[in-house]
């Protein structure tokens, strides 16, 4: 009987994982389910993580409750975890990154300034670049050996995913194809917008703490109650056995999750949509 369960819970994780595929989209050539794709890659990223984290919450679910109801329940909690118990680290990564892109661009700018070539001074600030996104920019410069610059800073649009990066990247292939008439003074004005985005970033995540602090609160003290009453109490939960009892605890957990959902969407910062994505997975943009 355990082994079933622990099936059905992995079964259940796997049907999340399918359909999250499927609205992720199958990377077919026209436009728009492209574009449907990349977005959904932006706002879910390190999916496949989050489908093994169902899984497994869906598997322990159904280990402890043997009800349907609890593993679905169980599979949602596991796959926005991250969202809604997301610690300072994670979205510091981000505000970390942004300010990364207007020190790089600075870079660039000063560079370009001496009178080097635009990809002798993406050459040159490789090394230099900081940390958060150094990886990205090495990796530019391996991409120059092989290809031209207008590829390769698409693929490093791609790879950064970022709005600040994409303005940057659209900056340097215009430059890049003799279309920008002051290179020096856009990258300034971009390394500007870059410093003021990530600077509004640490001011709304200030502001927002108090919403984030409820709603792991909230959220862990309902999981935690509610593991405590399937651990010790479980003839108070017997009503639930039953298919009424099921549908009863479906409109439970929806209200919970609507609950906490909300609270968590309040407390996000929602970037921008990005303007630069693949348009095929062969290498045509």
């Amino acid at each position: 009987m355990v082994a079933l369960f622990t099936l059905i819970g992995g079964g259940l994780g796997a049907g999340v994982l399918l359909v999250v595929w499927g609205l992720r989209g199958s990377g077919a050539t026209t436009p728009p389910s492209v574009v449907a794709s990349a977005r959904m890659k932006s706002r879910l990223p390190d999916l496949s993580h989050r489908l093994l984290r169902a899984a497994g919450a869906a598997a322990i679910g159904g280990l402890l409750t043997r009800w349907p109801v609890a593993m679905l329940g169980m599979a949602a909690l596991g796959f926005f975890s991250l969202d809604l118990f997301a610690g300072r680290a994670r979205r510091g990564a981000e505000t970390d990154r942004t300010a990364a892109i207007a020190s790089w661009t600075e870079m660039l700018r000063d560079t370009l300034a001496a009178a080097a070539g635009l990809e002798q001074a993406i050459i040159t600030t490789a090394p230099l670049a900081p940390l958060p996104i150094r990886p990205q920019i090495q990796g530019l410069v391996t991409s120059l050996q092989l290809e031209r610059l207008e590829p390769a800073l698409a693929a490093l649009a791609d790879e950064l995913a970022d709005p600040t990066a994409d303005l940057v990247v659209a900056a340097l292939s215009l430059a890049a194809s003799g279309e920008a008439q002051d290179l020096h003074e856009l990258l300034t004005s971009l390394a500007s917008a870059a410093r003021d985005s990530a600077t509004m970033r640490l001011k709304v995540d200030a502001s927002r703490a108090r919403t984030r602090t409820s709603v792991r609160i909230i959220g862990a003290v309902t999981v935690g109650m509610a593991g405590l009453l399937v651990l010790l109490n479980r003839t108070y939960l017997k009503p639930f056995d039953s298919a009424a009892g099921q549908v009863v605890l479906l409109g439970v957990v929806s209200c919970f999750a609507a609950a906490l959902w909300w609270l968590a969407a309040m407390a996000r910062y929602v970037a921008p949509e990005r303007f630069l994505m693949a348009h095929t997975q062969d290498g045509q943009r």
